[in-house]
């Protein structure tokens, strides 16, 4: 793998190795531990202080469930359950994330300070969004790509050529953000499994992904962790469950180039990663 930086905000993240980005979900309704870490801020932290601990080098905070038929979530609730951890976390020295495809809360929370990283399903696809990310000197950004909006992307998502189509999206959505001047060494790509693609096109895209990466030519930040394709796959329903499938399919991702995994596992990914660096393919990681 071509070592590659990831300018994010106050870091400079090497991806010569595999990034682990620790989810912390801020939702009472995501679909695996919504309500979980949302009763209050305390409780989020330690729980993003747990991650860091067992091996996190990203946390990952957002406030809206974007599962398949969430419910609507106002900018006003969102930034409500961000707020407080966002300003908690700005000063720990490590590199955080806010997921969120809302160019008022990314405003928010840039002018709060201490979000390196901005992860957006949507792509900076909202009104402003690329402006004002062009017009922040380093901030990361991460475009994914969806078919759909999350209350109808799992409603029969068609292709018919599902990673060409996957890669022409990105593609373009990073030419628009280069050409308003954002640096390419800030962004990194999602092809957004289980957001709009049923288990045959996530197989695809997991299949080829040596070949996006090379059509796109940016870093890919992979999320299967604990997904439907993980219960499909494994015939686990409980999505809290899946810990084993979505460490195999972590391990494939980066098997096949992923320089970041985004999980909700963070100790079982980091410790298999390890494991695999000593015993398995060199290069992996």
């Amino acid at each position: 793998m071509t070592t590659r930086i990831w300018q994010a905000g106050r870091f400079e993240i090497g991806l010569d190795k595999p990034k682990i980005m620790g989810i912390v979900n801020l939702t009472p309704d995501s679909f695996s531990d919504g309500g979980v870490y949302s009763q209050n801020a305390q409780t989020a932290l330690a729980h993003a202080e747990q991650l860091l601990k067992e091996g996190a080098d990203i946390l990952d905070i957002g406030g809206e469930s974007t599962r398949p038929g969430a419910d609507y979530v106002s900018p006003e609730e969102e930034w409500a359950r961000v707020a407080p951890v966002l300003a908690e976390v700005a000063g720990w020295g490590v590199p955080v994330s806010l997921d969120t495809r809302r160019t008022v809360i990314m405003e928010k929370a840039l002018v709060l300070g201490g979000v390196d990283i901005i992860n957006d399903i949507a792509a900076l696809t909202d009104d402003g969004a690329v402006e004002l990310l062009a017009r922040q000197a380093d901030t990361g950004i991460c475009l994914m790509h969806m078919q759909g909006l999350p209350e109808n992307m799992q409603i029969n998502p068609k292709y018919q050529d599902v990673v060409g189509e996957v890669a022409r999206y990105l593609k373009e959505r990073a030419a628009e953000c280069i050409a308003a001047g954002i640096a390419p060494q800030r962004i990194t790509l999602d092809p957004g499994f289980g957001f709009g693609k049923n288990l045959q096109h996530n197989i695809a895209l997991m299949r080829h992904l040596p070949e996006l990466m090379a059509e796109t030519g940016f870093p890919l930040l992979i999320g299967v962790s604990r997904k439907r394709m993980i219960g499909e796959l494994t015939g686990e329903a409980d999505a809290a469950a899946r810990v084993h499938g979505s460490v195999a399919a972590a391990l494939a991702s980066v098997a096949r180039g992923a320089q970041i995994v985004r999980v909700h596992d963070v100790k079982a990914t980091a410790d298999a990663l390890n494991v695999w660096d000593a015993l398995g393919p060199a290069g992996v990681r």
